[in-house]
């Protein structure tokens, strides 16, 4: 039983799906998941079991920002021996062509967060995607005829941003969307062994300034979620 999350040994899956919004966490269990149980209601940050698809698979919020998503992808790869993590989250676009709602899979994940300079004593690390999920998750979007883009993005630690000109010299060199979590998610990933992707769906366009409602993050970005937990079915580890 961890700290933050508290379940007991055995409820949670080896493969868990990460959405910062515990609300979106509960929704993705109660739309798809079969005989879900919630097994964490600490600090409300809750976490489900159930089933998909003939497979087991735990659904776990994070909260916002690097810190936070590190304490739960910690204690549930050194705590609880999950394998497969896969983050399904929003992200804001810097780019004016990718519209609300697009799909983003990202290969790479930049950082202006101290946290791996001081893992790595300055060194600057860069991690990135799980091969194997991201070209599962990539062929079943074109499937699927989901327009994903299989592009860089950044993790930011401030959400409310005073430096717009480093947006756009990000955007400038290849990177499309800005999140906060995922950098620190793949890095983790490594350290222990396992395996992350991170499933991004468009809720803002910081260039254009349209963005989604809190109700809609929270419920109906389910083409993400359905090609999440078709990638995680399709690339379980001892299936060929």
């Amino acid at each position: 039983m961890s700290i933050h999350i508290g379940a007991k040994p055995g409820e949670i899956a080896e493969t868990v799906l990460l959405p910062g919004d515990p609300l979106r966490a509960r929704w993705i269990a109660e739309t798809y998941l079969q005989d879900a149980k919630c097994y964490s209601t600490v600090r409300n940050m809750l976490g489900f079991t159930g089933n998909y698809a003939g497979e087991r698979i735990s659904v776990q919020g994070t909260g916002m920002g690097h810190p936070s998503l590190a304490i739960y992808a910690h204690e549930l790869m050194a705590d609880y021996g999950v394998r497969t993590l896969v983050r399904v989250g929003s992200c804001g676009a810097l780019v004016d062509w990718l519209p609300l709602r697009a799909i983003v899979l990202a290969i790479t994940a930049s950082t202006d967060s101290a946290m791996n300079r001081v893992r790595f004593e300055g060194f600057d690390f860069a991690p990135a995607a799980d091969f194997d999920l991201l070209r599962t998750a990539y062929d079943l979007a074109v499937e699927r005829d989901v327009a994903a883009q299989v592009k860089p993005v950044a993790s930011v630690d401030a959400f409310y941003s005073d430096r717009p000109e480093l947006l756009q010299r990000l955007a400038d060199h290849g990177v499309v969307a800005v999140d906060m979590e995922t950098n620190l998610l793949y890095t983790l990933a490594a350290k222990f062994g396992a395996r992350a992707l991170t499933i991004l769906t468009v809720s803002d366009q910081i260039p254009t300034g349209e963005a989604t409602t809190a109700l809609e993050r929270e419920r109906t970005f389910a083409t993400m979620a359905e090609l999440a937990l078709e990638t995680v079915i399709r690339s379980v580890p001892h299936r060929t």
